[in-house]
């Protein structure tokens, strides 16, 4: 375990170190020309474009003399698309000009045009990656080429340093580097947004196939992957990784969507070079603009923005809300400043009936909305169902945009027998190892070790604690406790305080009923109470409120049912306070020492 915690502590450097390169050449080139916050328009796309041809190379000459001998046949294009490979592998691109990086560089005077008839070399996809769906690269190419800084560009990407060939930088690592550009570059305070780091997205991959006793079915792995909120597609990169871990001849396709047009580019780009069907990745807005409509997939992983507001596709929503069970959005919606709820229930409409979804939320799913609303209603909804198995709570700065507590819910459409009519709650937050450099607000790593305790009291699906030694020498704990699902549910009930007189006797109207006290404010004295499902309402009223309020009732119309996931008080933990006598005896002991320091000081003091 050590050794592979190294070796992700090398990858980590090297996807620093090749981010940091790129914002080095583009801080020499671009400061003056571009703002720091513009300069993703131009070295996003280089990065991709680098990352294309160094993929290509070293088949350059092989596609060059198949477009010779292939030249006007309709049939061309799966010829020069098997000439980048061979039969075990081969990309589904290609570039048929003559141009490399190296003669590139051999003619500054040329640069432009010769660049042009370069990128104008990729097949169709990929220039639609670069000139048309994502990128409108050509603006920024002439742009640098007027103001004398194009050669420069493609100078600096042609050193050995940046170097981002399939043999240096793994697809999931340049994923990664993908997404700390976007951080890096990004035009918004919501820089994060689209940066979810391995080792939480590695720990989402892991819950999800433990979750699945069907993966190993049949000869091979086959399983659908979507992500809704893909940003550049690292989840579900990931996922294909663990998968294809356990099965190498493992089938994965992933589907993904993305509004923000660079990283759905980048997605697309990404998709190309894994070789797998890039029109899975699709632009548009998730909450109106569903891209995969009618589909059904395996696994669903994505970790959603949050408090953003649906307010421009608030009349969409609705619409397909009236739709009810038939539409993606059957209960009731949230409030319109937060909709990542909405992002969980497009991932529950496009599971399979046997389906696993993992989804990073914020606390406010836990515990937000009144009975029969919002998030409340949500949480009906799922529990149920019976899909949501298990909750898992990260420690605080976890994630790159966000310091506060975050959890990874797990849902399981047909959760085995073991499993159904409980929820596992997963107290992850002292399982981590501090990182030595912060990145934004990331300073906790989740590494092999703190995964491997979680997804082990997972595993365990009971009430307990686990402790282990993390690869920096700290300790690292898990605790998890079961609940039964009905133990989330209550009634609330509206409680009356009835009128009294003089002696203290409830004041009753002339038909006997009890008439409702009224406070010095001129409001009718009431409240609410939270009566666990479980229990009968009228033994809590006997034990909890008449003791206390003597003739209290409640009406039996207005009962409202709801649910709540007290995760902070399913873990809290009492500790006994010291004695008051201790306490004092410590006290006066201070002052003595104190009195006795001030006298040989300074003389006794009266």
């Amino acid at each position: 375990m050590a050794d592979e915690y190294e070796l992700q502590k090398i990858s980590d450097a090297q996807i620093a170190e090749k981010s940091a390169l790129v914002w080095r050449i583009a801080d020499n080139a671009l400061r003056g020309l571009y703002k720091p916050t513009e300069y993703g328009r131009v070295f996003l796309p280089m990065t991709v474009i680098k990352r294309f041809h160094d993929c290509l190379a070293p088949t350059h000459d092989k596609v060059l003399e198949v477009a010779k001998k292939t030249a006007g046949l309709d049939v061309r294009e799966g010829f020069l698309r098997r000439a980048t490979g061979d039969d075990e592998f081969h990309y589904d691109f290609y570039n048929t000009s003559s141009f490399t990086w190296d003669t590139l560089k051999a003619d500054p005077a040329g640069i432009e045009e010769n660049f042009l008839e370069y990128l104008h070399g990729f097949s169709e996809n990929v220039q639609d990656i670069l000139f048309q769906s994502g990128m409108k690269f050509d603006n920024e190419i002439r742009t640098m080429a007027d103001n004398g800084v194009l050669f420069q560009v493609i100078k600096d990407f042609g050193t050995a340093k940046a170097d981002f060939s399939p043999g240096k930088i793994t697809e999931v690592e340049m994923g990664a580097i993908f997404e700390n550009l976007v951080s890096r570059f990004s035009e918004t305070d919501e820089a994060g947004e689209h940066f979810t780091s391995r080792d939480i997205v590695y720990l989402m991959t892991d819950l999800v196939i433990a979750a699945d006793p069907r993966v190993f079915e049949g000869d091979h792995i086959r399983r659908l992957v979507y992500d809704g909120s893909m940003g550049t597609s690292q989840m579900l990169s990931c996922m294909r990784e663990r998968l294809q871990a356990l099965d190498s001849e493992a089938d994965v396709q992933t589907f993904g969507q993305e509004l923000n047009p660079f990283t759905f580019a980048i997605a697309k780009a990404s998709a190309l070079i894994r070789g797998e069907d890039a029109d899975n990745m699709r632009r548009g807005n998730t909450y109106d603009s569903d891209q995969f409509p009618g589909y059904k997939f395996d696994y669903v992983i994505q970790n959603p923005p949050f408090g953003i507001s649906f307010a421009a596709q608030q009349e969409a929503i609705k619409d397909e809300h009236k739709k009810g069970a038939a539409g993606r959005f059957p209960c009731e919606l949230p409030a319109v400043g937060d909709g990542q709820t909405l992002f969980a229930l497009n991932g529950l409409a496009k599971l399979k009936d046997d389906g696993i979804m993992a989804i990073v939320q914020d606390a406010s799913p836990l515990y937000k909305g009144n009975p029969g609303k919002g998030e409340d209603d949500y949480r009906r909804y799922i529990l149920e169902n019976d899909w949501l198995d298990a909750i898992v709570q990260l420690s605080t700065d976890s994630f790159v945009n966000t310091g506060i507590a975050t959890y990874i819910w797990l849902f399981d459409k047909n959760k085995p027998a073991s499993h159904r009519g409980h929820v596992l709650l997963i107290d992850a937050s002292e399982a981590f190892v501090k990182r030595r450099k912060a990145i934004g607000d990331k300073k906790n790593d989740l590494t092999e070790i703190c995964r491997n305790l979680i997804t082990t009291a997972y595993g365990s699906w009971n009430t307990g604690e686990w402790e282990d030694v993390a690869e920096d020498g700290t300790a690292v704990r898990v605790k998890a406790r079961l609940f039964e699902t009905i133990d989330f549910g209550f009634n609330r009930i509206t409680v009356m305080t009835p009128e009294r007189d003089a002696t203290g006797n409830v004041v009753k109207d002339r038909r006997g009923k009890a008439i409702i006290a009224v406070g010095d404010d001129g409001n009718k004295i009431t409240d609410t109470e939270d009566v666990p499902l479980r229990e009968d309402i009228d033994t809590f009223m006997a034990r909890e409120v008449e003791p206390y309020n003597p003739g209290a009732w409640y009406d039996k119309k207005k009962i409202q049912e709801g649910y709540i996931i007290p995760f902070t008080s399913a873990f809290y933990q009492y500790y006994e306070l010291e004695p008051s006598a201790d306490i004092a005896r410590r006290i006066l002991n201070h002052v003595a020492i104190l009195q006795a320091n001030l006298n040989a000081l300074f003389g006794e003091v009266k």
